[in-house]
């Protein structure tokens, strides 16, 4: 015979015991039970009244009011408006946000976490697509400091660029001004964003070290940039040469793509040009007709017509030479656009002469607009047949595909802009993770179409390129030397210095002497660059001024986490700079999330009017339609949200957020209120004295805790609310308290029934207020404030996270208390909308596994105080093996089975089971109003034995 499921209480002891159903020697060992029931716990508790709390109303109850053990707090149900702003900023004055970070830093941690912060534009103030970025960061960082993980995240600003030179200095331009004073304005400009968006992140509850933040105009961070610069130019992989840019006339300098902006309303004006045929192909000058043909080309930018070097054509396309009807010219166009030609034209086009487009290789043209120039024809895959002719106009510095045309046969590129540099990095896959999957191909498919990176910029406000010219011969003067000493100089004084300092200073002897074939030893003789790096190569170079050296191994970040923008912006910069300097990503994932976007799914606007603004969100507007939400709202705005697809914000939302908030709040007052001076660390019951639904609560916590912690590790805020949500309706709210409000309220204050319960109340507290801490930081540790079993100086984010225990998953204990439940759903199936606790339950069981596990719930064959009657509401259960003869005609029967899964599946029992429900006969008891009492004006035994006890 087996023991199992041993339960030690006040007064017996209980053996389950049942003939082994295997052969395989040694102890049997219980696993997960399968019900043939549609429910495995039935979530409905009648109509009800036992979930009141009892002896409140009438003059009879009213005289054991004081012996009932209602919930007591002073954690309370609802803050609004000033006192929940003037609380979250106690909360985190009292319990040391401000100190959290340098606080886990100081501590010893095996593993460690680094979240690299991708560094937020200084140009503005803080908006929701930062709170979005910095709160998605912060619930990470939170949760892998509770995990006992020591993070490494220091937040940092990007504050170069032009954005925030025009903003700086307005409507006053740059006439007049000298480099330094730009700067200077621009500076102050930035500094002023940075404390802004400091605040306000600061405020939304976001763990950093303040203080201690990097900044791309810093001149440690700026010594560290040109540091990736020299060792990419010694590599070769930086050079100077043509190539076409985005250029921005107004502002006299190279545009990111990032940084352009279409106007929807601009009309592309095409035009048809002619390039006379000076030189005809070889293979088809002996064609007859082929004299004064000209080539004719279409392009929507006529503007760049005098560029032109060259007219390309698709080798394997059929080409024709065709005459206008209405005069003698002859054109030579693609055959599949003659018709469409003809109809612009107005005019019928005869054929002369039909030929594959490979036959054209020797052409030589008429430049249209300048005298003497000839160009030549050139085969190019890029030419499509859609629109056009089927020849393309050729001007490489101002297109890419043009570009790549002209460095392959070595054509001219005549541009009246400026020289830039160039970087061309060949991208190796790296095995990187990416969160969602999908932007893992966007990511690859940028990187493959971008062969060179423009990495100059021709303004005053960046970090400047440390190149010098010789003023005669223009020869550029760059190499490790020189680069090294820059470097060296922004460190101690800032890049102020490229034009603070003369060049004797910047060039000194003892670098000249160390540099070989110099055309002039003096430094004299050379004049400093003008142009700046790419804020882009500012940012990309972060890995390099905030990571590198920080790790005593392995200087990649865990992850990077940023907007999807930033597949082509910073996760695409820092590769790039990483990858030519170490070949190695700086990162070893990356989280790309959406965009915070109105509840109608648009852009967010001033003009529109559908800005949110999270200082209203969070302090409140002008009007009651914008209420005071807090931080913690915001925050679980963020949370809640699919961040990886574009994130709705609005009215609604936050009203949803609050609301579910509010729904937690009352369940964690509801557990604070009924822990009440229950300390655990004197108190507390073994687990394997509880009762079985206890002890079965404890392993659904420890289910839920694993399932909150993957959740968290998959970047998943979202499933961990789902999960949150589901906990607390299905498994606490209509399932177990339901069912303790009774022993809780009504059982003596110390008995081991009612302290079984507390010790898991406890632990389901500390759970679901750990599992919630890294989203709401704030009310996690309100709760903690008023949480039992712990010093009061103590905060919960220095207490680690959800302590779960293996223990806690006994065998057995799923199978007897499911097996329970499914009994409860037909019971409560049979007397739909109606109070349980009114009828009396019989359970019938033939002899076998399942009886045995229900006699482990109940030892006698009928009882009214047995943890079986407690599960099922009822006022008193008989167990028995079959049905009694003397059965009332007029109960209600049901049936139903249950599957036993034991030894992973080496033993299964399908047992069935009969019930019958008869109203009770007992009469109502004025304390705990269960019908359990003899008379109307008698205590049922249970509450006699406890007010006795008192008096």
């Amino acid at each position: 015979m087996l023991r199992l499921l041993c339960r030690s209480s006040a007064g017996s002891q209980t053996l389950v015991r049942w003939a082994r159903r295997s052969q395989r020697g040694g102890g049997l060992l219980l696993h997960g039970a399968r019900s043939c029931t549609s429910s495995r716990r039935c979530h409905g508790t009648g109509s009800g009244e036992v979930n009141g709390q009892p002896a409140e109303n009438g003059s009879g109850n009213a005289l054991y009011r004081d012996s009932v053990l209602l919930p007591k707090t002073e954690f309370p149900m609802k803050l609004t408006g000033q006192k929940l702003l003037d609380r979250e900023l106690q909360i985190q004055q009292e319990c040391g946000f401000a100190d959290l970070y340098s606080w886990q830093r100081e501590r010893k941690a095996k593993n460690k976490f680094c979240l690299h912060d991708g560094p937020p534009y200084a140009n503005g103030d803080p908006h929701v697509g930062h709170a979005l970025n910095k709160i998605l960061k912060d619930i990470r960082n939170r949760f892998e400091m509770l995990r006992g993980r020591q993070v490494h995240y220091i937040p940092g600003w990007d504050c170069h660029g032009l954005p925030i030179e025009l903003k700086a200095l307005g409507d006053l331009g740059t006439s007049g001004l000298s480099p330094l004073q730009i700067r200077q304005k621009a500076r102050e400009f930035a500094e002023g964003a940075i404390a802004r968006q400091k605040a306000a992140f600061q405020r939304w509850g976001v763990m950093a070290d303040w203080d201690q933040c990097y900044y791309t105009f810093d001149g440690t961070y700026e010594a560290a940039q040109l540091k990736v610069f020299q060792e990419m130019h010694s590599k070769g992989l930086i050079y100077q040469d043509y190539k076409p840019v985005f250029w921005s006339p107004s502002s006299g300098t190279a545009l990111a793509e990032a940084e352009l902006e279409y106007n929807p309303e601009h009309v592309s004006r095409a035009v048809y040009a002619t390039f006379p045929l000076v030189t005809l192909p070889p293979k088809i000058a002996s064609q007859e007709g082929m004299e004064s043909v000209s080539v004719l080309v279409w392009t929507t930018q006529p503007w760049t017509i005098p560029a032109n070097q060259a007219v390309c054509y698709m080798p394997n396309a059929q080409y024709s030479v065709v005459k206008r009807a209405d005069n003698s010219e002859k054109f030579l166009v693609a055959t599949e656009r003659t018709a469409s030609i003809a109809a612009l034209l107005g005019t019928d086009l005869q054929t002369v002469g039909v030929f594959t487009g490979s036959l054209l290789e020797g052409g030589i043209c008429k430049h249209p607009t300048i005298p003497d120039k000839q160009v030549p024809l050139l085969p190019a895959n890029h030419v499509t047949m859609v629109k056009g002719t089927g020849l393309v106009h050729t001007a490489p510095a101002h297109g890419m595909e043009d570009y790549s045309v002209a460095s392959q046969f070595k054509l001219p590129v005549v541009c009246s802009v400026s020289k830039v540099k160039d970087i061309q990095i060949i991208w190796t896959r790296l095995k990187v993770r990416v969160l969602p999957e999908s932007a893992r191909s966007s990511l690859l498919t940028m990187l493959d179409r971008r062969t060179y990176w423009c990495i100059s910029r021709q303004r005053s406000w960046g970090v400047p390129i440390p190149v010098f010219y010789h003023k005669e011969s223009g020869e550029a003067l760059i190499n490790k030397y020189t680069v090294s000493h820059i470097a060296q100089l922004f460190k101690e004084k800032g890049s102020d210095c490229w034009w603070e300092l003369p060049i004797e200073t910047l060039l000194p002897p003892e670098v000249l002497k160390k540099v070989r074939k110099l055309m002039s030893g003096a430094a004299s003789d050379y004049v400093r660059g003008e142009d700046v790096l790419d804020i882009w190569f500012d940012s990309g170079a972060s890995w390099a001024a905030v990571l590198e050296g920080t790790f005593e191994s392995d200087s990649r970040a865990d992850v990077y986490v940023e907007g999807k923008d930033q597949i082509g912006g910073w996760f695409q910069s820092s590769l790039l700079t990483s990858v030519a300097v170490r070949n190695k990503a700086p990162y070893k994932s990356l989280v790309v999330h959406g965009f915070a976007v109105s509840e109608k799914g648009e852009k967010m606007s001033k003009s529109v009017g559908n800005v949110v603004d999270p200082d209203v969100v969070i302090n409140g507007g002008k009007g009651p339609t914008e209420p005071a939400y807090g931080a913690d709202v915001l925050r679980w705005w963020v949370a809640e949200s699919n961040v990886f697809s574009d994130v709705q914000i609005g009215p609604s939302a936050l009203s949803s957020a609050r609301d579910s908030i509010s729904k937690l709040r009352n369940t964690l007052k509801f557990l604070l209120g009924n822990l009440q001076g229950f300390d655990p660390r004197l108190q507390a019951v073994d687990p394997k004295q509880m009762h079985y639904i206890d002890q079965y609560m404890l392993h659904l916590l420890r289910e839920y805790s694993i399932k909150v912690t993957d959740a968290y590790s998959e970047f998943d805020a979202g499933r961990v609310i789902r999960v949150l949500q589901a906990f607390i309706t299905r498994e606490l709210s209509s399932f177990y308290f339901s069912i303790i409000k009774d022993r809780l309220y009504c059982d003596a204050e110390d008995s081991l029934g009612r302290r079984s319960c507390q010790t898991v109340l406890e632990e389901i507290l500390d759970g679901v207020t750990r599992s919630i801490a890294p989203i709401l930081p704030h009310m996690a540790e309100e709760v903690y404030l008023h949480a039992p079993g712990h010093d009061k100086e103590e905060t919960l984010f220095k207490s680690g996270w959800i302590k779960s225990s293996s223990v806690w998953r006994r065998p057995g204990l799923e199978e007897a208390v499911e097996g329970a439940c499914a009994i409860r759903d037909s019971f409560l199936s049979s007397i739909p909308g109606k109070n349980a606790a009114r009828y009396d339950l019989t359970v019938a069981i033939e002899p076998g596994l399942l009886f045995e596990l229900m006699e482990s719930l109940q030892e006698e064959p009928t009882s009214t105080t047995s943890q079986l009657a407690e599960l099922m509401m009822a006022a008193r259960v008989n167990l028995a093996t079959k049905m009694p003869r003397d059965l009332d005609p007029e109960a209600l029967l049901n049936h139903g089975t249950f599957l036993i899964n034991l030894e992973g599946g080496v033993i299964r029992e399908e047992s069935a089971y009969s019930i019958a429900v008869t109203p009770t006969s007992a009469a109502r008891c004025p304390r705990c109003r269960r019908y359990t009492a003899n008379s109307a004006d008698c205590l049922c035994p249970r509450c006699q034995s406890i007010v006795s006890q008192a008096h």
